[in-house]
């Protein structure tokens, strides 16, 4: 069990896509809590993966600053700077999940379902985007 373990904390530090994938994880049960919940109570599918993902958002880039790109993260005019660029891609995830959300949702796809084609999609772009853009 011990060896699992330190295996696991090599990983965590070693690769920086594990701990981005991490903290996508805790953004995505943020974002689908929302989504789910906003379903649920008849809001547009399309209203509504916006409303999560824009949680999601502000909770990545807490997690992302401290623990995913730690010592990236700018200091003065350049962390504002940083942050724009961070929402930048961050839009740019959110229209990517809104539109596949939609084209999904008018072929008949269930939202939960267009929804999760979505976050694998728009997690692969943002990822580059800010592994090679953003905290570079």
């Amino acid at each position: 069990m011990d060896r699992a373990i330190a295996s696991a904390l090599v990983l965590w530090h070693r690769f920086t896509i594990t701990r981005y994938l991490a903290a996508s994880i805790i953004a995505l049960l943020f974002d689908v809590a929302l989504f789910s919940g906003l379903v649920a109570v008849a809001i547009d599918p399309t209203i509504a993966s916006a409303a999560g993902y824009c949680v999601g958002i502000v909770i990545h880039w807490l997690v992302s600053a401290n623990i995913v790109f730690t010592g990236k993260t700018r200091d003065g005019a350049a962390l504002h700077v940083q942050r724009a660029l961070f929402a930048g891609s961050a839009l740019v995830g959110l229209g990517i999940t809104v539109a596949t959300v939609e084209i999904l949702g008018r072929f008949g796809i269930e939202p939960i379902a267009s929804k999760a084609v979505a976050i694998g999609i728009s997690f692969v772009a943002v990822y580059a985007m800010r592994k090679w853009g953003v905290f570079r």
